[in-house]
């Protein structure tokens, strides 16, 4: 039996067409398994990229989502909703994280697939900001490209030709669980790192390397094959937002 049989039901093509990183319905369909998701929600999907996640959560539990994206626009994402047939339950929105426009607790879930790491690290985010769109006792859940564990340095010996300033935002599972908690605005209900991040990672890292290594000069699989001490992560964290302030 597959470990992910949701996203078997998807045609491997259209994903790889659009994935923007490692398969997005992978990791949104374990994110799943740590979320009370029912008919009749509405979801935000934020970084929804070209809306693979968006097209997930609608058919497969039946929710209304707001795909939420800065890199890719609303109208292209438009196309790709009509022609998956959920264009009546999914809608696209153009905007960056620190300008949504939402009203505060309209939202019965927050997801982020692969893009929370970017924005999401800043102190105040998530207080200030992401928890507020979803109601007291509604949900969160994120999936991040992270670390095992805290490093001195930031990173890992044998990654440091890699290295990218937007990698400082890499963390550990421990770290994201913290980081959250602290606020006292939501009881963390999962947060692990998920088995073999480099073998969810490597079909998108070999499909795209050439691509990836005549624009930066190296490509993903480059990156994941220099770890080799197993430091590279994806992390799943689920939250539910307490009925009353901290």
């Amino acid at each position: 039996m597959t470990k992910y049989p949701r996203t078997e039901k998807y045609d491997p093509a259209w994903i790889a067409e659009n994935w923007m990183g490692p398969n997005p319905l992978w990791l949104l369909e374990e994110l799943g398994r740590n979320l009370d998701l029912r008919p009749g929600m509405k979801v935000l999907d934020m970084g929804c990229g070209k809306g693979l996640t968006s097209v997930f959560l609608a058919k497969e539990y039946g929710v209304t989502v707001f795909a939420n994206d800065l890199w890719i626009g609303a109208t292209e994402n438009l196309r790709r909703f009509e022609e998956a047939g959920v264009a009546d339950k999914v809608f696209p929105i153009h905007a960056e994280a620190h300008g949504l426009p939402y009203a505060e607790g309209f939202f019965d879930v927050a997801v982020s697939i692969d893009s929370y790491h970017y924005y999401g690290t800043d102190e105040t985010y998530f207080p200030c900001v992401y928890s507020k769109l979803v109601k007291p006792g509604g949900q969160f859940g994120i999936v991040c490209v992270g670390l095992s564990n805290e490093f001195a340095k930031g990173f890992p010996e044998t990654l440091k030709e890699f290295w990218a300033e937007d990698m400082f935002t890499w963390h550990s599972a421990a770290w994201w669980r913290a980081f959250w908690q602290k606020t006292g605005l939501v009881d963390i209900t999962a947060c692990y790192d998920i088995d073999d991040p480099k073998g969810m990672w490597m079909p998108y890292a070999v499909q795209t390397k050439d691509w990836a290594t005549e624009t930066q000069g190296f490509s993903d699989v480059d990156f994941l094959n220099a770890d080799t001490d197993n430091d590279v992560a994806l992390i799943v964290m689920a939250a539910r937002k307490k009925e009353t302030g901290a």
